[in-house]
Order: C-alpha cells, then sequence, then structure tokens
C-alpha cells in the first residue's frame, strides 16, 4: 500500500481564480501592438500554457514578432501584478483544508507554469504560503506543463514515490502533466472544488486503489 503523504497543487484555477486575470492581462499587453485573443482562444489554446509559449503560438498564428516577445511577456507580467494585489484575497475553506492538512502531517507544493514572484506573491495575498514546502515556478524547469517535469521535480525534492502524492489540477495540459508523473490527480472544475471534505476523499479513494 502506498500511502498519500504529500498534496501538490497547481495554482491557477485550482488554488487562486486567476484564469480570467491571465487572459485579461495578456490581452492588455498585445491591444499595445494591435493584436487580441478571444475568450474561447483562451479556454481553447493558451489555457495553463506560459506565457512564453502563448506567445510563441502567436508568432505562428498572427505573425506576431519574436522580437516583442520579451517587452509584452514583461508587460504582462505587470498587469497580471496589478490584478494580483487589487483582487487576491484569501479563500476560508482554501486556509481551512490546508492548515487541516498541515495538522495533519501532509507536505504540500505548489506547481505553477506562472513566475516565481507571481506565485509567492499570489500565495502571500490569499494567506496559504505558511503551509507550503515549496514552490516550483517555470522559471525552476525547461518545459512547463503539459511536459511532466515541474511534477517529477517537485516529488523528487519530497522524496517520495509518485503514489505517494496526489496532484490537484484543472486544466488540460496541467493535466496531462500530472498523469504523466505517475502521481495521484485529483481534478477539479472551480477553485470550490478545492476543499478539505473532497481533498480527504480523493486521498481515502486513491489509497484504497493502491492497496
Amino acid at each position: 500500500m502506498h500511502k498519500i503523504k504529500a498534496v501538490i497543487f497547481d495554482m491557477d484555477g485550482v488554488l487562486i481564480e486567476a484564469k480570467d486575470w491571465h487572459y485579461e492581462a495578456l490581452n492588455r499587453a498585445l491591444k499595445l501592438f494591435g493584436i487580441e485573443i478571444s475568450y474561447a482562444e483562451h479556454l481553447t489554446t493558451f489555457d495553463g500554457l506560459p506565457t512564453k509559449k502563448k506567445l510563441e503560438i502567436l508568432s505562428i498564428d498572427r505573425n506576431l514578432p519574436k522580437g516583442l516577445h520579451s517587452f509584452i511577456n514583461k508587460m504582462k507580467q505587470q498587469y497580471t501584478m496589478e490584478i494580483v494585489y487589487r483582487a487576491c484575497k484569501p479563500r476560508f475553506y482554501h486556509q481551512y483544508a490546508l492548515s487541516r492538512l498541515h495538522k495533519e502531517g501532509y507536505k504540500m507544493a505548489v506547481c505553477s507554469n506562472s513566475i516565481f514572484n507571481t506565485i509567492d506573491v499570489m500565495m502571500q495575498k490569499a494567506a496559504l504560503s505558511p503551509y507550503f514546502e515549496f514552490y516550483v515556478s517555470n522559471e525552476d524547469v525547461k518545459h512547463g506543463k503539459p511536459d511532466p517535469e515541474m511534477y517529477i521535480k517537485a516529488i523528487s525534492k519530497l522524496d517520495l514515490d509518485p503514489r505517494e502524492c496526489l496532484i490537484v489540477e484543472d486544466n488540460e495540459n496541467g493535466i496531462k502533466a500530472a498523469k504523466a508523473s505517475g502521481a495521484n490527480v485529483m481534478v477539479v472544475k472551480e477553485v470550490s472544488d478545492v476543499n478539505y471534505e473532497n481533498i480527504k476523499e480523493h486521498i481515502a479513494k486513491f489509497q484504497k486503489e493502491n492497496l
């Protein structure tokens, strides 16, 4: 039996309802150069990808000059942080879930395609930072999600077998990465699904399956 000893969380759409924030910030930066992506494109193509990858796609599909990538990325991060400082607030059910899990001895980490500073600020604004062992950002790996490198690195850092970890994910790219890591995967649709009862229910389910 592989007892689950750690819970690894994606951030956007899992711990923070930030999908629309990234969409709004990226479009604000792109509009400086007369480019815009639709919300449908955001959901079907760009959701969960690092900004760098989104810009690479736009260079292929919309002829966005590659020389603009660095500036647009910088402006996108600035606009994102403006939204974070205005809108990111603690959610009681997340604080309760993580505090209970922490008290019960589970190790916890965040793996996100965001840059480290964005993760750090969001977790502080959400009052969740005290519960995590570490964060893995897109700056810590060569390949972001859907590649499993990020999750494999986190599991290794926790010094655990993948089957001893539960990964909480919400989007297609993240789910692919989580499953490819060999860990147990809890798929959520809303940030409200990330609550103590739901997490413990999945832990019990996977531990039973791993008998």
